[in-house]
């Protein structure tokens, strides 16, 4: 199987969001919060963030860190994201959110990075401690 592709993109009304990608194109639902909600796409990750249009910048808070609006990347395995995570630090990358584990002992339990590309692009690479609970709340 190819790596899931996860993309998170941001919504000015998170209730419509929810039942166009839930009940129009019948996406089940994982974890959420008051201001985002992961969706199976297809096998892909899809996270829809309520943001205040009104705003430039647009980031989310999620498990402590102020997450970018929008974003996207790719779900590696422990190994990738390690190998990875060592060839940003050792090409002196400047990270958004460090790398780090996020909701530690939780459905969904993961280690996230962060960082912008030369044109302000973020990016987030993730693993999955069991990648079954992808999509699990």
């Amino acid at each position: 199987m190819t790596n899931p592709f996860h993309l998170a993109i941001p919504v000015n009304n998170l209730a419509k969001a929810a039942d166009f990608y839930e009940h129009t194109l019948g996406c089940e639902r994982g974890r959420e919060s008051e201001s985002w909600i992961d969706f199976n796409l297809f096998g892909h990750q899809l996270v829809c963030h309520f943001v205040d249009a009104s705003s430039k910048e647009h980031f989310n808070p999620v498990d402590g860190d102020n997450i970018p609006v929008p974003h996207f990347g790719v779900i590696l395995n422990f190994d990738q994201f390690d190998l990875i995570a060592e060839k940003l630090k050792e090409k002196n990358q400047t990270f958004v959110v460090e790398p780090k584990i996020r909701f530690a002992g939780q459905p969904g339990e993961q280690r996230t990075m962060f960082l912008k590309d030369p044109s302000g692009n973020a990016i987030e690479f993730k693993a999955f401690k069991d990648l079954d609970s992808l999509f699990k709340s």
